[in-house]
């Protein structure tokens, strides 16, 4: 039987699941970094306390969080920016003060109820760093708090407001941004599985990463791609 299971794909989430895993070893934990293996009757012979979901990118089945607390950690202060891609939808807003939001999964998607929230900073750094940074959050305060205290929840209050999730064809540098725009922009996109920001040539395609704003001047690495590749 396992305490808690522990759902995710990134690469320093899985890092730091083994980490938590290690770290309270009175605690059963199972991590599942494949879709196909979570499984309601998985969870059915586990009967886990909670199932965590730091990253996962797909939709919880509600066979599943209908039985079992569920818990997705959105990187918005709900019901502010529910749905898709939220760290590129605040940057492109030019917000940089945000939350970690701890909540339970219903049927409306990021609309459950919150158990808590983190404060996280997101005005440096590039997509793989701030995700580093929430992973380190999610693991090192919230989730030791559900494993150690008695945890509610509390329906969302206030307006909703929805960010639909990003497409490929728009990390294409928009035209007439400033200069922390354009940092910003290049900086969110530069991450494990995201496409970068582009410039279009006539010959092909600028790739941009690594951006770092300094004295009033960006610096960026910049990789040439003809048009066949």
């Amino acid at each position: 039987m396992a305490d808690y299971v522990i759902a995710t794909i990134k690469s320093w989430n899985i890092e730091n699941s083994e980490k938590i895993i290690r770290k309270y070893p009175e605690e059963q934990f199972i991590l599942i970094t494949d879709k196909n293996k979570l499984t309601e009757k998985l969870l059915c012979d586990v009967k886990p306390r909670f199932v965590f979901f730091p990253h996962w990118s797909w939709i919880i089945p509600q066979e599943i969080y209908e039985k079992y607390p569920c818990v997705v950690f959105h990187m918005t202060d709900l019901p502010f920016g529910r749905g898709g891609s939220p760290l590129q939808n605040l940057l492109v807003r030019g917000i940089y003060k945000t939350k970690i939001s701890a909540v339970r999964v219903s049927a409306g998607i990021d609309a459950g109820p919150v158990y808590f929230k983190e404060d996280l900073d997101i005005s440096e750094g590039s997509a793989d760093d701030i995700y580093r940074k929430a992973s380190d959050i999610i693991f090192q305060k919230m989730i030791p708090h559900f494993l150690h205290s008695d945890v509610d929840c509390q329906q969302q209050n206030g307006n909703p407001v929805i960010f639909k999730r990003r497409t490929a064809e728009q990390s294409e540098l928009p035209e007439n941004l400033s200069l922390r725009q354009i940092y910003d922009y290049i900086r969110m996109l530069d991450g494990e599985g995201y496409p970068a920001a582009y410039q279009k040539t006539a010959a092909g395609k600028v790739y941009y990463r690594n951006a770092r704003l300094k004295n009033n001047v960006l610096y960026a690495d910049a990789e040439f791609r003809g048009e066949n590749n």
